[in-house]
């Protein structure tokens, strides 16, 4: 059982009379729905407020059936809507028995919020949460715009009900909100002849949000009308055994909703056990601290020797720009404390480093290990790039998390790849999101181009694909300590920070160790 199931039951055993004893002492619910009515004929009498035409009484006949009798004296049975036995001294009635209900009002057309605060707020759904109303994100009105809403407002002795977009939710009214406007979004229950933190209990249960959802009308927005509101059956308790109830279930919900708490922490907990796993692993790794260092390994100033002597080669063979070839050196000098030498230019970056590393591993940047591509996405909604698409194209939606792009959703046209694309990317290169999901990597199983949100990574130099692999684990955690800018949806980095990107590199063989490691954990904690 979860926690809204429990809370359910919990109000369900509320409403059956299930949760506090019966007391036979105790005034009849019946006689308070007399005094109700007898209040309405009086109102009437005095032309205060109108008769209403559809007021009935429910009653339980001499055959044990229920029947409901109607101001014209009209009798109907109505046992197929009574759902279940309640004790005595309790009794089903309307909606309409129990309350008055009005609408709000929406902004009259071509008029909006005020851009600066006012002394009327307005209340909308989104500000209606937990059974109260919040005020972290008021929307206010001004003067010319309440005199043409005026008559929609709320008072703090009334209750909201949503009945758009939101269905359902019921709760009180603050202090601070009373005389304040209501959107048409949801109504006000006023002129409450029961308890009123009785009623809400009522609302949240099973009993009326069943019926609510039934009488939703299924437009292109859905709305509960207020019809249909006071027509929703109802069960009262005697007057005294409601503030009972009330008292019972603020104690009891409170344990409920502590067992909701840390059900959803638990699930959170189960959803998300294997992410944390790996980025703990994954942290040990960065750190030097997944597989032990051995002294014997190769230096890594030899693979950074052989980097440089491959970039000098791609540069004499035109396959690659000399600005793009400028090396980043970062040393420890002889204060212990780490700087960073670009050309002549000699920086102090001890401060930057996000961690200490092993003694035998070199802090690099990425540009200065890798060449990084960002890919392009032809012109949408132009035919000759899309139509008779014959190359793969990723997208972020292609990529596997630490896995292998085997197809894409959409592919592109020789068009495409002739004016815009360029050469294709090769099967087995290492790619990575850097937009909005920042910081995926996958491996091309496939040849294919890539969207502008995703770079490919290839290695100056990387003979068995140490580095590549290397790479391929640890960017997801690394990427995500970059300099990166909010986005609409997201976080991105740019070519510049790509570039930037601080990489902790092991030794060629304890690279190999590091990733085989990695694959091994990861496919245990897959399992």
């Amino acid at each position: 059982m979860n926690g809204k199931q429990l809370k359910n039951s919990i109000l369900q055993w509320a409403i059956q009379g299930k949760l506090v004893p019966q007391d036979p002492n105790d005034e009849p619910a019946s006689e308070l729905l007399k005094r109700i009515r007898a209040e309405k004929s009086q109102l009437i009498k005095e032309k205060k407020i109108k008769k209403d035409k559809n007021e009935s009484i429910i009653y339980r006949g001499e055959d044990n059936s229920y029947y409901e009798k109607f101001s014209d004296g009209t009798v109907k049975c109505i046992d197929d809507e009574i759902p279940f036995e309640i004790p005595s001294g309790w009794e089903w009635c309307r909606m309409s028995s129990i309350v008055s209900i009005k609408g709000g009002k929406r902004i009259p057309l071509g008029m909006t919020f005020s851009e600066c605060q006012t002394e009327h707020i307005y209340i909308r759904v989104s500000d209606m949460k937990n059974g109260t109303i919040v005020d972290n994100n008021l929307k206010y009105i001004d003067y010319a715009v309440y005199e043409k809403i005026k008559n929609y407002t709320i008072s703090s002795k009334d209750l909201y009900l949503t009945i758009a977009g939101t269905i359902g939710d019921v709760g009180s009214v603050p202090e601070k909100f009373d005389g304040m406007n209501l959107t048409e979004n949801a109504v006000k229950l006023t002129d409450i002849k029961i308890n009123p933190q009785y009623l809400i209990y009522l609302i949240n249960s099973p009993l009326v949000q069943q019926q609510f959802k039934k009488l939703t009308n299924q437009q292109a927005q859905p709305k509960l009308s207020i019809r249909s509101i006071l027509s929703t059956i109802v069960v009262i308790p005697p007057m005294k055994e409601q503030g009972k109830i009330v008292n019972r279930l603020v104690g009891i919900l409170s344990k409920a909703l502590t067992y909701t708490n840390l059900q959803n922490n638990l699930k959170d907990l189960n959803e998300h056990i294997n992410i944390r796993l790996r980025q703990s692993i994954l942290q040990e790794a960065i750190l030097g601290k997944l597989v032990p260092q051995d002294p014997n390994d190769e230096p890594v100033s030899i693979i950074l020797a052989k980097i440089q002597e491959e970039k000098q080669n791609l540069i004499k063979d035109g396959k690659l720009k000399s600005k793009d070839a400028v090396t980043s050196i970062i040393f420890k000098g002889d204060d212990n404390k780490y700087y960073e030498k670009i050309g002549e230019e000699l920086i102090y970056i001890d401060d930057i480093l996000p961690f200490e590393i092993p003694s035998s591993w070199s802090w690099n940047r990425l540009g200065s290990l890798a060449n990084l591509r960002i890919g392009k996405t032809p012109v949408r909604g132009e035919s000759t790039y899309w139509n008779n698409g014959i190359y793969n194209w990723v997208s972020i939606s292609d990529m596997i998390d630490y896995g292998i792009v085997k197809n894409t959703k959409e592919k592109i046209s020789q068009i495409a790849k002739d004016t815009i694309m360029g050469s294709i990317i090769p099967k087995g290169t290492l790619i990575m999101s850097f937009k909005l999901t920042v910081g995926r990597t996958s491996i091309l199983g496939i040849d294919a181009f890539h969207n502008e949100a995703i770079v490919s990574i290839t290695p100056f130099y990387d003979k068995y694909n140490y580095l590549r692999d290397y790479l391929f684990y640890i960017l997801p955690l690394i990427s995500n300590c970059g300099e990166s800018k909010d986005a609409i949806k997201g976080k991105t980095l740019n070519s510049k920070s790509l570039t930037k990107l601080y990489i902790p590199l092991p030794p060629l063989e304890e690279q190999r160790r590091i990733t085989s490691m990695l694959s091994a954990l990861y496919d245990k904690i897959k399992n």
